[in-house]
């Protein structure tokens, strides 16, 4: 199936429909989705990433507020000194928090515990109500029975709190491929996914046109996005404004819009990351390390983007 066909598939399926203009093609306009009236419930919240960011919190959280976000993605910190200052320019700031929880231990049980502790201690804290958790769960190498204690865990979590839990579709991770992922997802009604399905492109070395069945899938449990754009060769394109990336774009737009008529249809609230992240995910000028584009700039302008998209 020819990629063109597919995101037009994919679209119907979601009620959505490709703009074509008034004489041009649909290779050279962008798809935008059918006006859709969201359901009661249905709300959107765009949050920063901190990745790249070299002040301190009380500064990232002014120039965040300032571009206009809803607020900031984070990791959970075990550092009681590091969690205040968080929270004391959140609530300056008014802005609100999504937690990312994980680790990074090769020996299963280690991780397992260092895991369970970031999950705890961001359900349990009192100080500001995360709007979700992101997990980068478990490792791709961890058999299917290790990487299940991590869903379930979560799972449990998520019901004593009432704070959504998501795992995500991340390389090197638990989700790191779609037709992995599949597995999981049958096998687990209550897995719910965070969407970085540029990393399914690099995995597969396409833009899944030729697994649409393992996409819709995952669509249909997901409850956070991660908007970065992928292509073939890499995690993430170097400007999603650049005309040479229209077809990565699109895709991803695709994708995003079916969760999106999902979500409205239904009344149910929707997070967004923009996650364009610095080098070396953004690529440099060889001898330099001068990043080709400007990362605050393209997250920006994802945002406002998709901020007008979604309403």
């Amino acid at each position: 199936m020819k990629r063109r066909d597919f995101v037009n598939t994919a679209l119907a399926t979601a009620g959505l429909t490709p703009y074509l203009g008034s004489t041009a093609s649909l290779e050279n306009q962008p798809m935008v989705p059918a006006v859709v009236t969201p359901a009661a419930g249905y709300s959107l919240k765009i949050l920063a990433t901190n990745w790249g960011y070299r002040g301190s919190v009380n500064e990232l959280c002014a120039a965040v507020k300032k571009e206009g976000y809803d607020g900031l993605e984070l990791w959970w910190n075990n550092d009681a000194d590091a969690r205040k200052a968080m929270f004391s320019a959140l609530k300056k700031h008014d802005l609100e928090l999504g937690f990312l929880c994980g680790g990074g231990q090769t020996d299963f049980a280690t991780h397992l515990d260092s895991f369970k502790k970031s999950i705890d201690g961001a359900t349990s804290q009192t100080e500001i109500k995360p709007l979700y958790i992101n997990c980068h769960s478990g490792r791709d190498f961890f058999t299917y029975e290790q990487n299940k204690a991590f869903i379930d865990y979560t799972t449990q979590a998520s019901e004593r709190s009432g704070i959504p839990i998501y795992h995500e579709t991340h390389r090197s991770r638990m989700l790191f491929a779609a037709h992995i992922a599949r597995n999981f997802i049958e096998q687990n009604p209550a897995l719910r996914l965070t969407l970085d399905i540029s990393h399914w492109c690099n995995v597969h070395e396409s833009l899944l046109e030729n697994q649409p069945e393992n996409v819709a899938l995952a669509l249909s449990r997901t409850g956070h996005i991660h908007a970065r754009v992928g292509h073939a060769e890499g995690p993430q394109v170097n400007d999603p404004r650049a005309p040479e990336w229209k077809a990565a774009v699109d895709a991803h737009l695709g994708w995003w819009d079916a969760v999106v008529a999902e979500k409205k249809k239904n009344g149910q609230p929707l997070t967004i990351l923009t996650e364009f992240g610095p080098p070396n995910y953004l690529p440099t000028v060889p001898y330099t390390n001068q990043p080709v584009a400007d990362q605050w700039a393209i997250n920006a302008y994802m945002m406002r983007m998709l901020r007008e998209r979604y309403v």
